[in-house]
């Protein structure tokens, strides 16, 4: 029995019914060259600066030098499977990485791909590593604080949410510790935390990752890492990923604290590849555009304005020195786009200073905007009296006779260094830096010998919490000291000091007590 033209005509509309193909336009060329990391590709007559471009076997790349006659590309991750004659294809898209609140907890590299052995991340949403930097318009005045928890920064160099504040020195000052102090004190704050580390042996990133395990903040914080066995490309482009996974809080109106450690090696990294992409080189065989490397990425960080969301993105870019030398190319550049500086000095560190800031390079230029009243009512000229107790430390180890205005005034320094020392992973809180710096800023140390200073601080915290936790209570809550409180804190300190066998002072009514303060015995 045969087959009519009309049920052939049927059968083809029904399968044309369910038939469902996508149109895919996409240039294809050839891989002339592979070699360190970068391929030579002919035939991509429309590929974009910047795009993604996919290699054999689920290899990406990206697309840097657009040449008359060829496509210089650089690899994202291994490349030895690569060979001439390889067919590339255009995507028409841009780089982009996973984000969202999944990532929270883990450890990725800079494609987004998990490290921890944790399991995939289950997200769907992207962001491009590349994006133009907020308006000025978008933007508002830095106003709040992200507190360190580091005495000495959160009292003379304050950081603001929105800021890009400069964390500079040579190796082994106290850099990453800096890092991961304010990453710890940050729990509890509503500041989502991505630290990204560039050019790190893996020793070091495991390091970090169980610092911050052990103290709870791996609960709101994302590490990005680009080993030192990476390719250059992945530490390239690092810092630009974590900063998209910092935008994604930015945008639902959150706040998020990038943490770059370091850019030095991100450029080192952006130096080989543009070598090795035949860019001609400039001043120490930089290209150059690479001051724009980390302008572009900088510039990300924002306070938005309440009609954009009202959300916050901080930078804290890393950038080491050689042998304390601050005019060098790459961190005078750093220098520039930041908005101050916590400078860190080898010779402090090692004299047991830690952490090692020198006060007198050291600047905020958000300064004040950026703490509570409560801590610009104690801070005050702590800043300068230090910078002053510097100089005549230096000057007095000559002289044998002093006055006594200058006696007192190295005493005091002396004092207020040893308070400002910290050991690392114990951030501070706000209320207990106030009532301990007050103390110090008042005079209420100068009889207390220098050695028992730190004896005295912790002391006088336990006192605090244990005796008189209605004080601290009442910062936290006030952020500002009132004549009212600024009383009690007074009693507390003599109370305490009479306890601690400090001569000199004369007994107080104590209103946190309830009863006059009893003398020492």
């Amino acid at each position: 029995m045969g087959i009519s033209t009309k049920e052939i005509s049927e059968v083809i509309k029904e399968r044309l019914k369910d038939f469902d193909a996508s149109l895919v336009s996409a240039d294809v060329g050839r891989i002339v060259a592979v070699g360190d990391g970068i391929a030579q590709i002919y035939g991509l007559q429309n590929a974009m600066a910047g795009e993604l471009l996919e290699f054999p076997r689920e290899t990406y790349g990206l697309a840097l030098n657009l040449e008359e006659d060829q496509v210089r590309s650089v690899i994202l991750g291994d490349f030895g499977h690569l060979h001439e004659g390889d067919e590339v294809k255009t995507t028409g898209r841009l780089l982009e990485v996973p984000v969202g609140d999944e990532l929270l907890g883990r450890i990725v590299n800079p494609l987004g791909i998990p490290l921890d052995d944790k399991g995939p991340i289950k997200t769907s949403k992207t962001l491009p590593v590349e994006r133009i930097a907020p308006g000025v318009i978008t933007r508002k005045r830095v106003d709040s604080p992200v507190q360190t928890g580091i005495k000495a920064i959160d009292t003379m160099i304050p950081i603001g949410r929105g800021q890009r504040e400069l964390i500079i020195g040579d190796r082994f000052t106290g850099k990453t510790t800096i890092l991961l102090d304010t990453i710890i004190n940050q729990k509890g704050k509503n500041l989502f935390c991505i630290y990204v580390a560039i050019g790190q042996n893996a020793a070091s990133i495991a390091r970090v990752a169980a610092t911050l395990e052990e103290n709870g903040a791996m609960d709101y914080t994302i590490i990005v890492a680009a080993a030192a066995s990476d390719s250059a490309s992945l530490q390239y482009i690092a810092p630009y990923a974590g900063c998209a996974m910092g935008e994604y809080f930015l945008e639902k109106g959150q706040e998020a604290l990038c943490c770059y450690d370091d850019l030095t090696k991100q450029a080192w990294a952006y130096r080989e590849l543009s070598l090795t992409l035949r860019r001609p080189p400039g001043r120490e065989a930089y290209p150059g555009d690479v001051f724009y490397l980390h302008s572009r990425l900088l510039e990300r960080a924002a306070k938005m304005n309440e009609a954009h969301g009202g959300g916050s993105l901080t930078a804290l870019p890393v950038i080491e020195t050689q042998a304390n030398d601050v005019s060098a190319f790459i961190p005078t550049n750093v220098i520039s786009i930041t908005d101050g500086q916590i400078y860190l000095q080898s010779d402090l560190f090692n004299g047991g200073q830690r952490p090692a800031l020198n006060v007198g390079i050291s600047v905020s230029r958000v300064g004040g905007d950026a703490q509570t009243k409560a801590m610009r009512q104690v801070a005050g000229k702590l800043r300068l009296d230090l910078a002053q107790y510097r100089e005549l430390a230096a000057f007095a180890q000559f002289a044998s006779d002093l006055d006594s205005q200058t006696r007192s005034q190295l005493e005091r320094g002396a004092r207020l260094t040893e308070l400002l020392k910290q050991d690392k992973y114990q951030p501070v809180p706000l209320a207990e830096q106030v009532a301990v710096l007050y103390a110090g800023t008042q005079g209420h140390l100068d009889k207390v010998a220098v050695a028992r200073v730190r004896e005295w601080e912790a002391g006088f915290v336990r006192f605090l919490k244990s005796e008189r936790a209605g004080i601290l209570e009442e910062i936290d809550k006030q952020k500002a000291l009132d004549d009212n409180l600024l009383a009690r804190l007074n009693a507390a300190i003599s109370t305490f000091n009479h306890q601690f066998g400090v001569e000199g002072y004369q007994d107080q009514p104590d209103p946190g007590a309830g009863s006059p303060a009893k003398k020492a015995s």
